[in-house]
């Protein structure tokens, strides 16, 4: 039988905006072109994993690292304002 189940840890986020800058904060590395939009790889817990720009990077509890789709972030999350 299925259960509903909600989300119910905080995570940190940021979006993702291609810079140099955050490639070096995160580990991320430029991957390939797919269909004009530059892909990029992030390293998780689980292994590498694709991002483009406008990508959120969540940082969990044990500082792992790893890709959220922006629609998916904006359906999923809302920004805590006690943090």
């Amino acid at each position: 039988m299925q259960k509903q189940y909600r989300k119910t840890a905080n995570i940190l986020a940021e979006q993702f905006d291609g810079s140099k800058e955050m490639m070096g904060k995160y580990g991320i590395v430029a991957a390939t072109w797919n269909g004009g939009i530059q892909t990029y790889e992030i390293g998780t817990i689980e292994g590498r994993m694709e991002l483009v720009k406008g990508s959120w990077i969540a940082t969990g509890h044990n500082g792992d690292h790893w890709a959220i789709k922006n629609v998916i972030f904006k359906q999923t999350y809302i920004e805590d304002s006690n943090y």
